[in-house]
């Protein structure tokens, strides 16, 4: 990756960590209407969570960053196939992990950022098929 890809990854990942790590009413009124399936989730922030490993070799992230950025990963890859099925909206007020993964955000953008309150990331737009 180049020094501009690895700045938009780099902010991605702390975006998409502020969006977990926000409270479940924040990330309800951030979906809105959009329908996010869960394994779409898991599946974008296991990957941002792996290739968070260059990005720590290229100096993006500090050590201490990629280990709360792990356990984010591993907590995730804990999360049973059956309960990746169906929708995030409805993941989020059903099954505990996900308070597990926010708390673990929380940290890790404490430690990188010293708040975990950041701006949630703007919301993709829903693709409707027209041009």
């Amino acid at each position: 990756m180049n020094h501009l890809g690895d700045a938009h990854v780099h902010t991605w990942t702390l975006r998409f960590m502020a969006l977990l790590a926000a409270d479940t009413q924040d990330q309800l009124a951030w979906l809105g209407e959009r329908e996010l399936g869960t394994k779409d989730v898991v599946e974008e922030v296991e990957l941002l969570c792996r290739v968070s490993e260059g990005l720590a070799e290229r100096g993006a992230f500090e050590p201490e960053d990629l280990r709360g950025l792990r356990a984010v990963g591993r907590r995730l890859g804990e999360i049973d196939a059956a309960c990746r099925v169906g929708l995030w909206g409805n993941a989020l007020a059903t099954d505990p992990a996900w308070d597990e993964i926010r708390s673990l955000a929380r940290r890790f953008l404490r430690t990188r950022l010293g708040d975990w309150r950041q701006p949630l990331p703007r919301p993709v737009r829903p693709h409707t098929g027209d041009h």
